[in-house]
């Protein structure tokens, strides 16, 4: 079954109290937080304030994915506001494993995300580290995109890295993703689903975090 993380970035930024009602009433398993701060990304969107002022809302685990530039400075800031997991570019960070290693220390999961042009070659000597490999099927930025095809190769080669090092990080996938693409992503080898506006823009998103739940 798959683990489904919606993207709040999708919601009602105006009525975010109401939009946390429903993911709590839902089967979603984690609540993904899209952090831009307008230099690593152009988009802006919130930081640590805002966050922990959501985490009293629910006590569903937050996937706080860190699109800024040297996120190692404010990862204190972002574990006190009550992320669960951090996730950072490979890019983002001058010294790549010193950040991971802060993150676990920290008591919290470690992700790293790879951008549609980037290859899982770049952090195979960290994989070990790792709790979480986040593949972004859009470019980085902004919510509402179209999915790229390419990114069903990287995760079957990122798939295949894990099985040969006997491996125990799980694979996000995060941009684009819709029920009508989604079952072929799980097969690919996905293990978690972001869905930002496929969930909140949908008609019923309880009824739809639950179809992307029942996926086989």
């Amino acid at each position: 079954m798959a683990l489904i993380a919606p993207s709040i970035l999708s919601a009602n930024f105006a009525n975010l109290e109401r939009d946390f009602d429903l993911l709590n009433q839902s089967a979603c398993d984690y609540i993904h937080i899209d952090v831009m701060d307008g230099h690593y990304v152009n988009n802006l969107t919130f930081g640590p304030p805002v966050i922990s002022h959501l985490r009293p809302l629910t006590k569903k685990p937050f996937d706080v994915h860190l699109m800024i530039d040297r996120p190692e400075r404010s990862l204190k800031a972002y574990k006190e506001a009550g992320a669960d997991f951090l996730t950072v570019h490979t890019d983002a960070t001058i010294h790549l494993h010193r950040t991971i290693q802060e993150i676990k220390e920290m008591g919290l999961k470690a992700g790293v995300a790879l951008n549609p042009a980037q290859s899982p070659e770049e952090i195979r000597y960290i994989l070990r580290d790792l709790d979480l490999v986040l593949l972004m099927s859009v470019n980085p930025g902004f919510g509402g995109q179209s999915f790229v095809p390419q990114v069903l190769d990287k995760i079957k080669e990122l798939k295949d890295i894990r099985t040969q090092g006997n491996y125990s990080f799980k694979i996000e996938v995060d941009g684009g993703v819709k029920l009508d693409n989604a079952k072929e992503v799980l097969n690919a080898g996905a293990d978690i689903l972001v869905a930002g506006s496929a969930v909140f823009n949908a008609p019923d998103p309880l009824k739809r975090i639950q179809e992307f739940k029942d996926i086989q």
